[in-house]
């Protein structure tokens, strides 16, 4: 993917946006204006509750993104939000020295997104600032992200579903999230994705309620499971009718030593592998096969018991009994934290965990 090219004006930016929205003065926008929705009253005239608020911009340009992200920031600071960005360097340097003397300091963590994590660990780590901003005077946490799910279609699948999946977990949360998808570096197949996975569009700054949104549990199920081409060449593992998980987990370490040379991401990728393999012979139904591709850039690893009752496409993304983790339910949790995409799939043998990474 081609950076995106950044403009040599930058400096005149912060005029333009004060030729069009003015400096210091709310921002009249439908029937509210930006004050009203810093306050969590109404945002362009759209009734928003004090929860999680998620919305997006697709933009073509820095005039755009500046447009969107300035007033949504500058409220932020002015209600006494604890105001975060996860976006690529340049981005949040146009961001920051369009703000001028408020943008100094502005927090950029990459982590709290796909940009530089993986969903339960971006979702762990907004927990972590949501408990900052409790200490703050609106108790509100207020990210600008700029959207990034790499080049390969897995990696677009594993960003729609983030997307997606964060309206349902982190409704209630005090979180106000504008997730910016820039037309000069993302794929026409992102771009579509926009406005599914988000509750509110922006545009001009102007946030209103998104009749396209879906619902995320319904969205994740249709979503196709992308081709993997490495499974169209002979596994390097295959067990059918697996007779003990200590057998399985046994052989599943062996293909891994031989094939991922970097020592900690094949402890990983085992300890996750392992907890798949215990939750198909604890909560599944056998037979219990598994099969293992790699091509020594990317392994792909399929583990299938013949149960048909699991349906839960958000499973993953937290612990399943939350913090307590004594309690177990960690499974598929680990498999989202260790690999880099974890696909349920349904299908008449029953269920299968595809688990797919690009090795180190």
């Amino acid at each position: 993917m081609t950076a995106r090219p950044v403009s040599s004006d930058r400096g005149d930016r912060r005029g333009l946006y004060q030729d069009v929205v003015g400096r210091g003065d709310p921002v009249t926008k439908g029937t509210g204006t930006v004050d009203e929705e810093a306050d969590g009253r109404t945002a362009g005239g759209v009734g928003l509750d004090a929860g999680f608020r998620h919305g997006t911009a697709v933009v073509g340009s820095d005039d755009d993104l500046l447009l969107d992200a300035l007033p949504f920031v500058e409220d932020g600071l002015r209600a006494g939000d604890l105001v975060a960005m996860a976006c690529p360097p340049e981005t949040a340097t146009l961001v920051c020295d369009a703000l001028g003397e408020v943008g100094v300091g502005l927090e950029n963590d990459p982590g709290l997104t796909l940009l530089g994590a993986r969903a339960p660990d971006a979702i762990g780590r907004a927990r972590g600032y949501v408990e900052r901003a409790a200490e703050h005077p609106s108790g509100r946490l207020r990210i600008l992200s700029e959207v990034d799910f790499g080049d390969h279609p897995t990696g677009w699948r594993e960003g729609q579903r983030f997307e997606s999946a964060c309206s349902r977990l982190m409704a209630g949360t005090a979180i106000s999230a504008l997730c910016v998808y820039d037309r000069r570096r993302l794929p026409a197949e992102v771009l579509a994705t926009a406005t599914a996975t988000h509750p509110h569009v922006v545009r001009g700054g102007a946030w209103a309620t998104n009749p396209a949104f879906q619902d995320p549990a319904r969205y994740i199920r249709s979503l196709p499971a992308p081709h993997e081409p490495v499974e169209d060449t002979v596994p390097v593992l295959t067990v059918d009718d697996a007779p003990t998980l200590a057998g399985l987990r046994h052989q599943i370490g062996a293909v891994l030593t031989a094939h991922v040379p970097d020592a900690e991401q094949r402890a990983d990728l085992h300890l996750a592998t392992s907890e798949v393999a215990a939750n198909a012979f604890r909560h599944g139904r056998r037979p219990i096969s598994a099969r293992v591709w790699t091509d020594g850039d990317r392994m792909v690893c399929a583990i299938t018991d013949s149960g048909h009752r699991f349906d839960d496409p958000l499973a993953g993304f937290r612990p399943a009994h939350g913090d307590d983790l004594s309690r177990g339910g960690m499974g598929l949790w680990l498999a989202r934290k260790l690999w880099d995409s974890v696909d349920l799939l349904r299908g008449p043998a029953g269920l299968t965990v595809r688990l797919s990474t690009w090795l180190h």
